[in-house]
């Protein structure tokens, strides 16, 4: 029987690999909402890409009954939420679902950046927060370090903290009786209009677009009819229910819940993240604080791997764009690989993941090229330009100023390697020192202010070297910044190829233009002419390498006679790898179009 103050609407949050999905698990073995010959490791994490990888990439609910000490049966709705810094709007459309969190702390690694983002990100949501500390099992825990961790950084104590093993189950019983004792119940009014907010979708191909939604005022039943309030369309509902994780079919979805619908909806563009469900014709005047909109902070461009399959790839990215809001794509023409889409992404591990679920899920094969941040120009007739391709970037003649992003960087660390991580960033990597906090026994939390270009490739790499293993970082975009930045054309045989062309600060051209028409006359390969390959940059050339000619031995037939037959042979040759010079066309291999990503694998 439903009853709205038994329900508790919860999310799990915390650094990556900390424990999260495994804590979910448990959960589930203690409640058994599942079939258990369908039970796996990591149930929550239904993608393949997901279980590989070992991280969770899409925030995932479930409802569980807890029988309660106090005799009660509770509907508990869990949430399990991405820890990657680039999925920290996954964790933010969550947690706008729900009353309370749990923070999860790995008593192995202690609090790191992103647990402390995570957490800041629960109390801007004004959500009841339990402190739990996982892994108590293992020998290398380190239990008090972490309390005190807690306290220096986010002002929990000892009490407020609950310590648990999420592979063994230990104080996990204790954890749902906190949560449902500190967790109060939801909001909102059975008796007003329909107000339900899309907080996830994703597309069947046979029943179209499965709505995720938290319900924050009256109820749905099968059968009614909803609007969407941001487009004013109308559907009816052919099915609802809840997560256990398996789509269970109900017969309504009452104030508080978390559930699906199903309306026949078959244009993508009908369901937006963010937007309010209401009942039609008559419902709610005024639709529920939405998301804001995620900004994309890297660009590449996007190809098929075969000219056709444009359409295709077009269809699939407009489907992914369904399950994933903070994807964002528009049609681009390239003269070396023709029509494909100019791709936003909120960090490099979101390309990543993009591209694979691309060629997994809907087998497309594509080309990537190597990604930049957006700039922002400020041209000399007054206007603004936003620059997310290379190629858009203004001359040197045309622009006032341009500006790039800066993020405020947070590096959580071992002391010891202090010194080393302050001089790569601050001399390497154009970062300003700001602050430096206790964050425990042994451990400093590092302050910098940093351009996001300066992240993007190897960054956290490196960062880890330097600490073997145990720093941590996360960083949050806070403004742009005059910067004196250049764009480095790339010409293959005196052809400009804009898809692999970048911008740099100009203290780093000569350098990197070097590196990358180095790598690039590896990677193409020798055409029957000699090719050249040069960085331009503010008008003039600063950067050349040649690839030589394959060299047919014309002379191989000539055992003698008079060398003015061999003079004409050679010259014959000549003449004929100048024309093709002037006529031939450059095979390009798809390598060659991330040498940007790997120009500093030959460097350490």
């Amino acid at each position: 029987m439903y009853r709205r103050d038994l329900i508790r609407n919860i999310s799990i949050i915390a650094h990556i690999d900390h424990g999260k999905t495994t804590l979910v698990d448990r959960i589930l073995d203690l409640t058994d909402p599942v079939d258990r010959k369908r039970v796996h490791h990591n149930f929550l994490d239904t993608m393949d890409i997901e279980r590989e990888r070992g991280i969770t990439i899409k925030a995932t609910s479930v409802k569980v009954m807890y029988e309660a000490s106090d005799g009660d049966s509770y509907e508990i709705n869990i949430i399990d939420t991405p820890g990657h810094v680039d999925f920290t709007y996954e964790v933010s459309r969550s947690l706008a679902a729900c009353e309370g969190a749990i923070l999860l702390v790995d008593a192995t690694q202690g609090v790191e950046a992103q647990t402390v983002a995570n957490a800041y990100l629960a109390i801007e949501n004004s959500l009841e927060i339990i402190p739990v500390i996982n892994k108590i099992d293992l020998p290398n825990a380190n239990i008090e370090e972490t309390i005190a961790e807690l306290h220096d950084l986010l002002g929990f104590d000892e009490s407020d903290c609950i310590m648990v093993s999420a592979k063994t189950g230990e104080n996990v019983p204790e954890l749902l009786e906190k949560i449902v004792k500190i967790i109060p119940s939801p909001g909102g009014s059975e008796e007003s209009a329909l107000r339900a907010l899309i907080f996830d979708a994703n597309y069947d191909r046979y029943r179209g677009v499965v709505v995720h939604t938290r319900i924050f005022d009256g109820q749905v039943s099968k059968d009614n009819r909803i609007r969407m309030m941001s487009t004013g369309e109308v559907f009816e509902v052919m099915e609802l229910g809840i997560f256990t994780p398996e789509p269970l079919p109900s017969d309504s979805l009452g104030t508080g819940e978390v559930g699906y619908i199903i309306a026949g909806i078959k244009d993508i563009a009908s369901a937006r993240i963010g937007d309010t469900i209401t009942s039609a014709p008559e419902g709610a005047k005024k639709p529920l604080p939405g998301y804001k909109e995620a900004k994309p902070m890297v660009y590449a461009g996007m190809f098929p791997g075969m000219p056709e399959y444009y359409d295709e790839l077009r269809k699939a990215l407009e489907k992914l764009k369904l399950n994933d809001a903070a994807l964002v794509f528009d049609p681009e023409n390239s003269p070396a690989l023709g029509f494909g889409f100019r791709v936003g992404f909120l960090g490099l591990l979101h390309m990543d993941v993009v591209r694979e679920r691309l060629e997994r899920e809907y087998n497309i094969a594509i080309i990537l090229t190597a990604p930049n941040v957006v700039y922002k120009a400020y041209l000399k007739n007054g206007r603004t330009v936003e620059v997310t391709n290379p190629s858009d970037f203004p001359d040197v003649d045309e622009s006032e100023s341009v500006q790039e992003p800066f993020a405020d960087l947070s590096v959580i660390t071992p002391s010891e390697y202090m010194g080393n991580i302050i001089g790569f960033i601050t001399s390497e990597k154009r970062g300003e020192f700001k602050t430096v906090e206790n964050a425990g026994k042994d451990r400093v939390s590092l302050s910098f202010s940093i351009p996001l270009a300066e992240i993007m490739f190897d960054f956290f790499d490196k960062i880890k070297a330097l600490s073997r293993g145990f720093a941590s970082m996360d960083y949050d975009v806070t403004d742009y910044r005059d910067s004196d930045l250049v764009k480095v054309t790339i010409l293959v045989n005196k052809e400009t190829v804009d898809s692999l062309s970048f911008i740099v600060h100009k203290d780093k051209e000569y350098e990197l233009a070097r590196r990358v028409v180095e790598k690039l006359k590896d990677l193409i390969p020798q055409h029957q002419f000699e090719i050249p390959i040069q960085a331009k940059s503010r008008g003039r050339i600063i950067a050349r390498s040649t690839i030589k000619a394959l060299r047919k031995d014309v002379l191989a037939k000539c055992y003698g006679g008079d060398v003015t037959r061999k003079m004409k042979l050679l010259e014959k040759q000549r003449e004929g790898k100048k024309r093709m010079r002037e006529i031939g066309s450059v095979s390009i291999p798809q390598s060659a179009f991330l040498a940007l990503l790997r120009v500093g694998e030959d460097e350490s």
